[in-house]
């Protein structure tokens, strides 16, 4: 069985029956495996080929070049390039080298100015001088399409279309990463099992494939339909509604004779939001029943605090030099 395919061209709309359609299909996925296929998403497919092209000339530059944006030079914003088996899933490292990139924020952003982690400025290549606009018109098209989407989603639950907006995305939490996995040995996975942390994601990928999803009947391929994104939720979203709606596990295995692209854009909430449950949208499933035996439903603070625990167990060596947390 295949993951459904969701157009919500009408969420960019104001007809009201065409918007409750679009936003029936996105109750249906999320309350199944939580993934699903979107077209009519807005975003160029001359776009996507140009950021594939661009990034695939970025991960062939040599290493020394990569080296002059490393995550290390993006201090507390968390930002920059990693070599391959630099990431670690469940205390292993993935077979992928990456890029971290966020929303563009300069030294007088408040959030900045703060000492906020995780805000703050991109690195760019100099020796890649195309990325740039090719990853930045990419990452306001996503922005554009996950913040319809998000209605779509407050829609689905039986609040307003601008419910999301209000309580949880005054500014919302936007990361990008661009990610490069070699052909992946049979013995290691390109990404351990893991699910996302935040509300939605929004992934672009070539077409070599690999990307699995652990769904209610078992693992399940997700293949690549041209110009179409792959639209999963976050702990988050699985949070927020109770577990009405599920933040559904999935790994990555590059089995293909090439490197791997993928380009997952997050769309999560105000890093300073609380993270307290939508009243009445759904019932808490029983604790234990998640992949790294983690229980989201009980968590509290806001959603910095969750985001920043969960990425120091992916940098843990960068968490202790840059963050200190």
């Amino acid at each position: 069985m295949s993951l459904p395919v969701i157009d919500m061209t009408a969420l960019f709309g104001r007809d009201p029956a065409a918007r409750g359609a679009a936003a029936t299909a996105i109750k249906s996925a999320c309350e199944d495996d939580g993934f699903f296929y979107v077209v009519g998403h807005g975003i160029a497919t001359a776009t996507l080929r140009r950021l594939e092209t661009e990034a695939r000339g970025f991960f062939d530059l040599p290493t020394a070049d990569k080296q002059t944006i490393a995550m290390a030079r993006g201090g507390v914003a968390w930002r920059g390039w990693f070599p391959l088996c630099g990431e670690l899933t469940s205390g292993r490292p993935d077979s992928k080298e990456g890029l971290y990139l966020g929303e563009e924020l300069g030294p007088d952003d408040p959030r900045v100015a703060a000492g906020w982690p995780m805000h703050g400025a991109n690195l760019w290549p100099a020796a890649a001088p195309g990325l740039r606009p090719a990853a930045e018109a990419f990452f306001d098209g996503a922005s554009a399409a996950a913040a319809a989407l998000m209605q779509g989603v407050s829609l689905a639950l039986g609040l307003d279309d601008r419910f999301f907006a209000r309580q949880y995305l005054q500014r919302p939490t936007r990361l990008f990463r661009i990610f490069n996995y070699p052909p992946t040995p049979p013995e290691a996975w390109g990404v351990g099992e893991h699910t996302d942390y935040g509300l939605l994601t929004l992934l672009a990928q070539d077409d070599a494939g690999g990307l699995e999803v652990r769904a209610r009947d078992g693992w399940r391929t997700a293949p690549p339909i041209p110009g179409a994104l792959i639209c999963n939720i976050g702990d988050m979203l699985e949070r927020l509604t109770g577990g009405r709606f599920v933040s559904t596990p999935h790994r990555v295995v590059n089995r293909s004779d090439r490197a791997r692209l993928s380009f997952p854009f997050f769309y999560d909430p105000d890093f300073a939001a609380e993270m307290i449950p939508i009243l009445g949208t759904g019932e808490t499933p029983a604790v234990g029943e998640r992949w790294d035996g983690d229980d989201v439903h009980a968590v509290s603070g806001t959603y910095g605090d969750y985001l920043l625990a969960k990425v120091g167990r992916v940098f843990p060596g960068l968490e202790a030099a840059v963050l200190r947390i």
